[in-house]
């Protein structure tokens, strides 16, 4: 076994502290990274404050960039020194008809995630990213495209791609009007990817001062969401809106604001969304759903970002200050993403 150190909560709702655990010795097709940086994302917060006991100690981190430091005797497409990236997904049962598609996150054995659950081989915990190295198969190691910046483009690996899936299933592109709610970390990353691939952007927030920042990032309009007036102004106008917000909300305004066949496609994860019938069935619209991307969309959207020069908008913290990081992010205290320096 591979002795490692990381930062892991002892218990739900306990900060988290220095802590010595293994990692598998390296497969023949294992990767082994080490961690240089690595996002804070809302589901590390949520890991820590709702799972299970049974999960605990808890290592967060499933965006992430490093160097590989190992590598197993069947891995070709690395080597030690290689500057790399993983993001939430790690394995899959890879015979599904979505895996065989490169569509691992639509899994039908389900996806094996960075941390939380267990390894598919040989069920041992998984354990994540907020530490100083990380063992994965090679498959799901991505080599980060020369120009991105390490830090940056951590976040990419699930804010990202989280992002990039839908507006690439939708055919985002060049005269097509789209809407982005929310500018937080997957908003702010969306305004960015919609703008490159051509489209007219909105952001729809509930906060007036965010237009300025909204602007800086691409948009081309900026919505105040709870502005009756400027929602019914835009009454029909958008081919397909992207909703990036977590909290339970109604999704119903934002139907209205498409145009007939047009497309409102949910990120967040709430108990129920609760839309109004007349608000979904008159034009014809749709209500769809998107979570993280497979290998061929994550490769495909890390070229796109070496191409447009784009990573997310960061704050770098010592790794010791990991707690900050999660306080400050309870308190959307963050412009847009939190990353980690674990070296």
């Amino acid at each position: 076994m591979r002795s490692v150190t990381g930062y892991a909560a002892p218990a739900a709702g306990a900060p988290l502290a220095p802590w010595q655990f293994e990692r598998r010795d390296l497969r023949p097709d294992d990767v082994a990274v080490r961690v240089r940086y690595v996002g804070v994302c809302h589901t590390d917060l949520h890991a820590v404050e709702d799972s299970p006991a049974a999960e605990f100690p808890l290592v967060p981190g499933h965006e992430f960039v490093g160097e590989v430091s190992a590598v197993g005797s069947e891995v070709t497409r690395f080597a030690v020194g290689d500057v790399v990236a993983v993001g939430n997904i790690v394995d899959s049962c890879g015979k599904c008809d979505y895996c065989l598609d490169s569509q691992e996150n639509y899994c039908a054995e389900f996806p094996t995630m960075t941390y939380l659950g267990v390894d598919r081989r040989d069920g041992l915990p998984q354990r994540g990213a907020y530490s100083s190295e990380y063992v994965v198969t090679e498959k799901f190691v991505y080599a980060l495209p020369d120009g991105l910046d390490p830090a940056g483009a951590a976040p990419l690996m699930c804010a990202g791609v989280t992002t990039w899936e839908p507006l690439r299933r939708w055919q985002i592109g060049p005269g097509m009007r789209v809407g982005v709610v929310g500018l937080g970390g997957l908003g702010h990353l969306a305004v960015k990817f919609a703008k490159a691939l051509g489209a007219e952007v909105t952001v729809f927030t509930t906060s007036p001062g965010k237009e300025a920042a909204a602007r800086v990032l691409g948009a081309d309009d900026v919505v105040v969401s709870t502005d009756a007036a400027a929602m019914t102004d835009r009454l029909g106008r958008f081919d397909f809106i992207l909703n990036t917000v977590s909290a339970k909300h109604d999704p119903s305004p934002y139907l209205r604001a498409l145009r007939g066949g047009g497309t409102l496609c949910m990120l967040g994860i709430p108990d129920r969304y609760e839309p109004e019938a007349l608000a979904l069935l008159i034009g014809a619209k749709n209500l769809a759903a998107s979570g993280s991307g497979g290998t061929r969309r994550t490769q495909e959207m890390l070229e796109f970002c070496a191409a447009h020069g784009i990573t997310a908008d960061v704050e770098v913290l010592p790794a010791a200050e990991v707690n900050t990081a999660l306080d400050r992010l309870a308190r959307n205290d963050v412009r847009y993403r939190f990353v980690l320096a674990m070296d």
